[in-house]
């Protein structure tokens, strides 16, 4: 007796942790058994590889489709007692397993702790409550109109699940610094980065690890200390910082009425018209504004409003003269109904 319950706790510690090599055993055990019992008993119709492996997982199953059955007493005996409750029972337990492990899979991903695998992706890092969520759902419908359709990932210290499950991923670390953390959410693979945090010291230390961390990415930080600006861009220029300017509307609407809803009308992407950019391509020959102008309006029902020059992206020069000539790697801003994704840049050299 005290033999036989060593080997049940023996048994059931095994069988509760489930490993894959158990679960391998368990059927070539079941499997080589229940060949060698139909052997035995004379079962030459459910010999054959193939049919045999047809037959045991059918059977095995409890599916029992019907057209392959044993004939022998002793066959039929074996199937009745070994073949079928021991072949239920190892399916049970497997779709059991495999069950609990994809749900521990959708519980890890929906609490952020899988490693991602993604590439050109958008990565949002902070979490600011719904003002975070807004950032989110307008990022959803601007990629929409993108070619690539970029991936969105959320990377957050905070104790949060994912907030928008199967629309976005979401890592969730313990230090936005840390190589191993950050390594989750692919930040050296992100091809735009926006950092949100509620400190502006936390945005700021995390704007200089994404800086050493990804070269290549378009990178913005909010800030709602606009003296922190000028700080993180003294060291790190490539990075597009946006200060709160909620302020500056204030006071702009209080001697222009409606300018307040005028911008917002104009980041707005749910409807009316709203802002976008596009960069003029390399092979393009120099672009007067004046023709840029007139063609965006007459061809794309579009409103040129200002232009970045590719050395210095950060200076924005809105309402240039007509006789600015733009070249290939400068930035265009125009306001339009939807984002222009095909422009044909030749139009713009016709008078």
């Amino acid at each position: 007796m005290q033999a036989w319950i060593k080997v049940r706790k023996l048994m059931l510690q095994y069988f509760s942790y489930m490993r894959w090599y158990i679960v391998v055993a368990m059927l070539l055990f079941y499997s080589l058994t229940s060949y060698l019992l139909l052997y035995i008993a004379g079962e030459d119709g459910l010999l054959q590889f193939h049919d045999f492996v047809y037959w045991l997982i059918v059977t095995g199953s409890t599916v029992g489709y019907g057209d392959m059955s044993p004939t022998t007493p002793a066959g039929k005996l074996i199937v009745s007692i070994y073949v079928i409750p021991m072949g239920l029972s190892i399916f049970a337990l497997v779709v059991g397993r495999m069950a609990s492990w994809v749900s521990q899979q959708w519980q890890k991903g929906a609490k952020g702790l899988n490693t991602l695998n993604v590439k050109e992706h958008v990565l949002i890092i902070g979490w600011n409550g719904k003002r975070t969520e807004q950032l989110i759902r307008l990022l959803m419908i601007e990629k929409k109109h993108l070619i690539n359709d970029p991936d969105i990932v959320l990377c957050v210290r905070a104790d949060i699940s994912n907030p928008i499950p199967g629309d976005i991923e979401f890592v969730k670390v313990d230090s936005f610094n840390q190589d191993a953390d950050m390594d989750r959410a692919c930040v050296a693979n992100a091809s735009t980065i926006l950092i949100d945090n509620p400190q502006d010291d936390l945005t700021m230390t995390t704007a200089l690890y994404c800086s050493q961390r990804n070269k290549k990415a378009h990178k913005v930080a909010y800030f709602e200390d606009e003296s922190l600006v000028g700080l993180l861009q003294k060291h790190c220029p490539e990075i597009e910082c946006t200060p709160s300017v909620a302020v500056e509307m204030l006071a702009k609407s209080a001697f222009d009425p409606g300018s307040s809803l005028l911008h917002h009308d104009l980041l707005d992407v749910y409807e009316g018209q709203a802002q976008f950019s596009s960069t003029i391509p390399e092979g393009i020959e120099s672009i007067s504004a004046r023709n840029l102008f007139f063609h965006l309006k007459e061809k794309y029902d579009a409103i040129f409003i200002g232009l970045a020059g590719n050395k210095d992206i950060h200076k924005i020069v809105v309402n240039p003269p007509l006789n600015t000539f733009l070249n290939a790697g400068d930035k265009v801003f125009y306001i339009a109904d939807n984002r222009i994704n095909n422009i044909d840049w030749h139009e713009f050299h016709k008078t």
